[in-house]
C-alpha cells in the first residue's frame, strides 16, 4: 500500500470506537503548503520550513453519529495539545466564529449527547479533507494569507482554502 493508501487507511479509522479510545493525533497542512501553528489564542496558518513546528492535532469522532445529520461526513472533534484546547464554533457579532477553548478532548467524546459547537463533519476526497461546522451548516474551517488566524466561511472557494491535508499518525 502506497503513503496515499496509508492516510486514507488512517484517516478512516478514526470512525471506529476501538481507534476513538486513544484517539488519532497529526498535522494539519492547506494546499498551499501552510501549517497550522498556536499564536497567542489562535491558530494561525504560515507556511512550513524547518523553523516552524505545527499544532498538534487530535480528533476523536462524536460517539453518537445518528443523533445528527447524515451523509455530512464523519462528526468529529478536533484539538490541538500542549496546550489542550479545542475549536468550537459560536456566533459573534452575528456571524459564525471558529474560537479555541480550553477542553480536554476526551470529555467531549465522553459527554452522553453531541457537543454541536464543538464538532465538525470531517469530509475527505482523496488526500483531501474539509472541516464543516455542526452547529452552523455550511460554514467550513478556512485558511488565507500567510501569518493569518485560520477561521470559519461559508464562501467556498472564493477567496478562502477550505482544503487540508490531514495526516494522522507517528
Amino acid at each position: 500500500m502506497g503513503p496515499e493508501g496509508d492516510l486514507l487507511h488512517s484517516t478512516i479509522a478514526i470512525g471506529s470506537h476501538e481507534e476513538a479510545l486513544k484517539g488519532e493525533t497529526g498535522k494539519v497542512s492547506d494546499l498551499n503548503q501552510q501549517v497550522w501553528i498556536l499564536r497567542g489564542q489562535s491558530l494561525v496558518a504560515v507556511p512550513q520550513n524547518n523553523n516552524v513546528t505545527p499544532v498538534t492535532i487530535a480528533v476523536l469522532p462524536c460517539k453518537y453519529p445518528e443523533s445528527l445529520e447524515q451523509g455530512k461526513g464523519i462528526p468529529i472533534y478536533l484539538g490541538i495539545q500542549n496546550p489542550d484546547k479545542c475549536l468550537f464554533c459560536e456566533e459573534v457579532d452575528g456571524q459564525p466564529a471558529l474560537q479555541l477553548k480550553e477542553e480536554n478532548i476526551l470529555d467531549l467524546y465522553n459527554n452522553p449527547e453531541p457537543v454541536k459547537p464543538f464538532l465538525f463533519y470531517h469530509t475527505q476526497t482523496g488526500t483531501t479533507s474539509t472541516f464543516e461546522s455542526v452547529a452552523f451548516p455550511g460554514s467550513f474551517i478556512a485558511s488565507s494569507k500567510n501569518g493569518q488566524p485560520i477561521f470559519l466561511t461559508s464562501e467556498q472557494g472564493k477567496y478562502h482554502n477550505i482544503n487540508f491535508n490531514l495526516v494522522l499518525g507517528p
